[in-house]
Formats: C-alpha cells, structure tokens, sequence
C-alpha cells in the first residue's frame, strides 16, 4: 500500500465548467450549470457544466465520426494498449489529486478514494490494455469446400452511463474493454460527481486517446442521460444504477434502435453465517461487507443470516464495532467512515430505518443521523444494525444503499438459504462455513452473480461481476465483459473444387 500524502496539505484542483467533445472542451450549447455540492461539509464546490440533448447529439455525433472514419477502429491493437497503458499509467500519477477531489465531491474518505477507487480504476484501464490483445475468432469446421471464420469486432458508439459511489472505477469498467476493442464512448457521469469522468477525459486526450474516442458529457438524468438512451446513433449502453433508470432504459432502446443494452443493477446481498464459521472472520467480512464506503456499495452485504447458534456471538460483535467506528471529516486520516453522498440520500436512508422500526426490527445500535460536532453541517449517518428482521420487512428487501445493517436469526441451513434467495435481487452473496466442500455445494444453491466464500467483497478486473433476476444481465470485469461491446461476424469463402 501506497504511503498517502495528508490530503488536508493538498489544494484541490477541479476541471472547468465545460464538456469534452470531439476532443475539444466546450461550453454547453444551453450554458446549463450543475451545484455541486461537498456532502461532508453542505459547501458548494465549483459548478460543473450540465449537458442537454443538444450537447448529447453533438457528443454522439463526434463518436459516430471518430468510429467510421477515425484511427481507433483500424488501430492495431498493440497500438490501442500502448494508448491504453499510458491512460492508467496517468491516471495511476493522478491519483492523490483525483482522490481528493473525489473525496470532497463524494464524501468517503481520502484512503478509500485514492485506494479504492482511482487505484483500482488505473489497474483496470492497464488489464485492458492487454486484453485488447486477446481478441481471437475461430475457424469453423463446416463440411463442404469452403473457408469459414468468425470475427469478433467492436459493436460501435457506446452509451456508458454510471453512478456517484465509485465514480471513477467504474467509468473504467466501461472504458476499458469498449476502448480496447475499439468502440468509441460517450461517458455520463452522476450529476452528483462529476468532476473526476471530466479530469479522466482531459487524462484520455493526455495518454493519445484520438479526438471524439471519448466525450464526456456531465447532466442531469432526465436531459442528458435520456438524451443518450435515446438517440438513434448510439449502438449500445452500460448502465450501472437502479432498476427504475433501467426500465425506462429498456423502453428508450425498444421505442429507437434496440440497442445493446448491459445493466449493474444493485442488490440486497446475503451473508449467511453457518454454525461452524471462523467466528472471527465472519465479523470482519459481515462489518466491512456493509460499512466499507458508507454502504454506499451495489453488492453490500447488507442482510446478515446467522444460525441461532452463532447469531447472538456474531450480532454483539457487530454491534461494539459499529459502535466503535469513526464517523467524520473524509480528510482526516483516522476517520473510517465518511459523508453520505447527498442530503437526498441521506434522507432516503433514514425513512428506511424509519421503516424498520416501524415494522418491528429490533434496534440495535445508530439509526439517526450523526450530528456530533463538526458533523451538523453534513449528511452524516450513524452505523446502525437491526436484529431480529424478518423478512417480509421493507428494510430486509429494498436496497437502502447505506451503513444499515439487517441481522436475521434461522434454525438451519435450509431456511438461511431461503431467506438468502428471498428478494427479487440477485447481484452478489457471502457463505461463512469451514466446511469449504460444503460451502462449494451451497454456492450453487444461491441465487447471485458473485458467491464469496469465507471472505467478502474480494475483486480483480479479471473476474467477472454482474447480477440476475433484478440486479441485472451481462458481466463487468474480466474477458467476459468483451461481448458486451463486441459483435461477432461469420465469414465464408468458397474454396477451389
């Protein structure tokens, strides 16, 4: 691990209020502004520009032009990972300056911006940059005289709209494997962070990127991300968000050109703590699972299901280190949980603990906002953990997308893995067992795209990550996210009789 700088030595630096199209910064064609706002403090930072359709067109256009007719395309691919190598290594230098930036614009903390989020979104840009050598065709056995193979090339102009939680990372999540086959990219980034996706797209320009490969068009959801769902020119979308955004997502694509369309969708993930766990290890991946970045995470364990015999070990545990954690200023090095992004969704959590009260969940620890000292003037969240959830309860079904915990008690495996598939999500799950033959039967019994098993939470860019049932279809991560921004061609050539 990096030693960090003390951010609170550290001058921010923000990107102009404009867009990046075509390879030029620009005024918005409506000179719309986006608040920004730091969620730690309720300051204002400086405004970001707001796209509207207009500026949408203006983007799509200048990918269309740079796909058809531009260098990237016809690049060899050892030229595109030259490309895409000198991006992460730019952004890998950038990484305290984007941090901080990140952190006062997103609320986590320093170390989590840097480490968990430009870090982590450098590594990926760098594993494309080898995977856009790994692209391969076949040759197809057919009977007859002919010559038969597959090519396997970029889909087009990709849409990639993605959230405020890890604003970077998972930008790269899409700009990785659509850069290195050779797609051209319109970025949206969340109208609540939006200054890093520009900072990435001057660091783009910087690394060789040709002009129009990717724009990056900040906005509001309504104006700029419909704009780009809906337009005509666009081949495919990458979306990260809700299952509502989706939906209307699935009827622009259905009401234009049926584009290609990937969604993350979140979840309601399980951790199921089996009788026989290293008791030790499953308070640590169940504590992380939920708290790790304010719970502000797509895949956060946000249901633990204990056995009765471990359940009331396991939940005081969880409840002294909640207890424990320090909440405050994302600068200060020693802080371990920051700032909800918004006051918005700050509000949205506190309903839903609200919600569990209500419903008659058990209270065990937080359940307000943190108003100690400094803390009045942001959307800070006590860490809080219910017990005694049910399932049937709204808490234990909708994903509340912050540091709140619903701890439930089973009497056997059967019910802990009924409960674990009984929500209409179905992104990620964590099995807590020292049975590790047993824990591979039960994985396939869970109903989720990622199974950890005796840890939580674990990534590398060369496995995939993507849900079913609500949580969405396709994969991020891995060779796997390759079909997603690629089409495969068959062709077929008559040999001499």
């Amino acid at each position: 691990m990096p030693k960090l700088s003390d951010p609170r030595s550290l001058t921010p630096s923000f990107p102009p209020p404009q867009l990046l199209i075509g390879g030029t910064l620009r005024d918005p064609v409506e000179g719309g502004r986006l608040q920004v706002v730091n969620p730690a403090t309720g300051e204002r930072l400086p405004d970001a520009a707001a796209a509207t359709a207009a500026d949408v067109d203006l983007a799509v256009k200048a990918a269309r032009a740079a796909f058809e007719s531009g260098p990237w395309p016809s690049m060899t691919p050892v030229a595109r990972r030259r490309v895409l190598r000198r991006f992460a290594d730019l952004l890998w230098q950038k990484r305290e300056a984007l941090g901080l930036v990140e952190s006062l614009n997103n609320g986590k903390t320093y170390k989590d911006a840097v480490l968990g989020d430009v870090g982590p979104a450098a590594a990926t840009l760098d594993y494309y940059a080898d995977v856009a050598t790994k692209l391969e065709g076949e040759v197809l056995p057919v009977p007859g005289p002919f010559h038969t193979y597959t090519l396997r090339e970029p889909v087009g102009v990709v849409g990639a709209i993605v959230p405020w939680n890890y604003p970077l990372s998972l930008a790269t999540w899409k700009l990785g494997p659509s850069l290195a086959v050779g797609c051209t990219v319109v970025l949206k980034p969340s109208e609540l962070t939006p200054h890093t996706a520009m900072a990435l797209g001057q660091l783009a320009l910087e690394a060789g990127l040709p002009d129009g490969v990717l724009n990056v068009v900040p906005g509001l959801g309504h104006q700029a991300g419909e704009a780009l769902a809906r337009h005509g020119d666009v081949d495919k979308v990458s979306f990260t968000g809700s299952p509502r955004t989706a939906r209307a997502l699935l009827h622009a694509s259905a009401d234009t050109n049926l584009k290609r369309l990937s969604l993350e969708l979140g979840g309601k993930s399980p951790q199921v703590v089996l009788p026989d766990a290293d008791l030790d290890a499953a308070v640590e991946g169940c504590f992380w699972g939920i708290f790790g970045n304010k719970g502000e995470v797509c895949n956060a364990g946000s249901r633990v299901i204990a056995h009765a015999q471990v359940y009331d070990a396991l939940v005081e545990r969880l409840v002294a280190k909640a207890r424990a954690l320090k909440v405050g200023d994302p600068l200060d090095p020693s802080t371990e949980m920051g700032a909800q992004v918004s006051e918005k969704q700050l509000t949205s959590i506190l309903a839903l603990v609200e919600s569990g009260k209500a419903q008659g969940a058990k209270l065990l620890t937080g359940g307000a906002r943190d108003t100690a000292g400094a803390k009045a003037k942001g959307a800070f969240m006590q860490p809080t953990v219910f017990g005694e959830v049910k399932s049937s309860m709204t808490i234990a079904q909708q994903e509340i997308f912050g540091p709140v915990l619903c701890c439930m008690r089973v009497q056997d495996e059967a019910e802990a893995i009924a409960l674990a598939n009984d929500t209409s999500y179905g992104l990620a799950a964590g099995l807590w067992t020292r049975d590790v033959a047993h824990a591979h039967a039960l994985a396939r019994k869970v109903k989720a795209g990622v199974v950890w098993l005796n840890c939580f939470g674990e990534f590398d860019d060369a496995a995939p990550f993507g849900g079913v049932k609500t949580s969405g279809w396709g994969r991020d991560l891995g060779p796997h996210a390759l079909e997603q921004y690629t089409q495969v061609k068959t062709v077929w050539t008559q040999l001499n009789r």
